[in-house]
């Protein structure tokens, strides 16, 4: 087959069922594993260049509407009746069943490697259960005007099974635009500045500390920069987001927890 992946998630989940191989074309934003950066490039996820995808005549498109705009692309592949499959997951479960429906679509036994990340999510599930407290995490992704997950998405099911809350988990919304009183009222123990789209190099904290009142709150020496590409994409890389923020919060349960093998094997 040859398969077109027009965002970074669907790229990484081809990736773990073992299916890259088949890629003959990527968006802009996919770089991972690092070997897919050498095929061709159509364009950013919001913006692709449907001519260039066409002429490579994929016989499948993995399509996308994690981040919103991205509508656009999938009415062009209808419009030009491109073989497609659109993903939109929110949650790890939703997550797995696409790992399955990517496998079943390339003719690959998705099976086994999404055995083992249920199994992984297990091991999570079980360290953290012994956590002694859970600490309310405020996860910022973007500045200003300030964005942050509600409970409708995988940061605050990642927050929950490391042993944790998403302060703003009372919202049922995906992702919403709030402020920063907002965020101060609710006094979150850490600070988690994860900016979609942007590297983690060019995360600015001192940001934060402009801000009102930063120095009061709980979390005045826990702010942190997290990998935007370990949190902010839908794919089985969160798995590997979360034993890091496992690592981060309750240090004395994951610090012996290593990567799973079929995470280490991609990126080696």
């Amino acid at each position: 087959m040859r398969i077109i992946s027009i965002c970074p998630s669907n790229t990484e989940v081809l990736a773990f069922i073992g299916a890259e191989h088949l890629l003959v074309g990527i968006d802009d934003y996919s770089d991972w594993p690092n070997h897919v950066t050498s095929l061709p490039r159509l364009g950013p996820d919001l913006s692709i260049r449907m001519d260039e995808l066409e002429a490579l005549k994929p016989d499948l498109v993995l399509a996308s509407l994690s981040v919103p705009g991205m509508e656009k692309n999938v009415d062009e592949l209808v419009r030009r009746k491109i073989p497609h499959l659109v993903l939109n997951p929110q949650s790890l479960s939703e997550i797995g069943h696409d790992m399955l429906a990517v496998g079943n679509a390339c003719g690959i036994d998705a099976q086994p490697v999404h055995a083992e990340f249920l199994s992984i999510i297990g091991e999570i599930k079980n360290r953290s259960s012994l956590a002694k407290n859970r600490p309310s995490l405020y996860w910022e992704w973007w500045p200003k005007p300030v964005f942050t997950p509600g409970s409708v998405n995988w940061l605050t099911e990642i927050s929950e099974i490391t042993g944790a809350r998403n302060v703003f988990d009372d919202v049922p919304s995906a992702n919403f635009q709030t402020d920063w009183e907002d965020v101060l009222q609710r006094n979150p123990d850490y600070i988690l500045l994860a900016w979609v789209g942007i590297m983690t190099s060019k995360v600015k904290p001192e940001l934060v500390r402009k801000r009102p009142g930063w120095n009061s709150m709980n979390a005045y020496e826990e702010i942190h920069i997290m990998k935007e590409e370990l949190y902010c994409r839908p794919s089985p890389r969160l798995i590997e987001g979360a034993i890091h923020l496992g690592k981060l919060i309750h240090p004395e349960l994951f610090e012996d927890m290593e990567l799973p093998k079929f995470i280490l094997e991609k990126q080696a």
